[in-house]
């Protein structure tokens, strides 16, 4: 075969880009909610609950992604479920993602000093309105830098939905490079095109995390 010139190659690999970004996007579906409904349960829970959330936080934050992969995608038919490819790469990655995002939310909102609960119960405030009204809202901004790092991994985790047959960018890439002979190009290239794709996010969080800094400084201001 004749050879392939690096913007042929990143083009090839970007023939796979349609099934990363569902991947990424069906995954944010998974990690957002669980990541904010577990850190918010183990950080509000207590005795035997806490204990149960504690477990299924860290079987996901804990768990290997590739066998987790396997797992669901291969060992599950034979108890009679099946999943598609799309569905076991999306929700393998969002919860592994959500499960540290958990902790995140936990962190930020056990950062939130205690005498501003007690002023919101003084006030009359329930237990959900002091969480949305005071806790929330001061722990977002510190959430934020983790959770542009957590989606960049999510990204770059896409790569290995490629195991469960999902024709991901990672999949043109060994695709290209058994064809070509080329693997050091090939696999250079990729990570050109994973590069391409993460740093306008990080753009994006640097961004995002100037804004919420100057929107405190000018609420402290005030």
């Amino acid at each position: 075969m004749a050879p392939v010139g690096l913007a042929a190659i990143v083009a090839g690999i970007f023939e796979g880009f349609r099934i990363t970004a569902v991947v990424t996007a069906l995954g944010l579906i998974y990690a957002v909610p669980f990541a904010f409904g577990f850190g918010i349960l183990q950080h509000l829970s207590k005795g035997p609950l806490r204990w149960i959330v504690t477990a299924i936080i860290e079987f996901w934050r804990s768990s290997s992604v590739v066998v987790l992969l396997f797992v669901f995608y291969y060992s599950l038919p034979v108890l009679g479920i099946t999943l598609s490819a799309l569905t076991v790469g999306a929700m393998v990655l969002g919860l592994n993602a959500g499960g540290y995002g958990s902790q995140t939310v936990r962190a930020a909102l056990q950062a939130v000093p205690v005498g501003q609960v007690e002023a919101g119960r003084a006030l009359g405030f329930r237990r959900w309105q002091i969480l949305a009204l005071i806790e929330l809202p001061q722990s977002f901004r510190a959430m934020l830098p983790t959770f542009i790092n957590q989606l960049i991994q999510l990204i770059k985790g896409t790569a290995l939905v490629s195991l469960i047959t999902l024709a991901d960018m990672t999949f043109h890439a060994k695709e290209i490079a058994q064809a070509s002979y080329n693997p050091v190009g090939v696999y250079s290239a990729l990570l050109i095109a994973y590069f391409i794709l993460c740093y306008p996010v990080t753009i994006l969080g640097r961004w995002l995390e100037a804004r919420a800094g100057r929107g405190r400084s000018h609420a402290h201001g005030i």
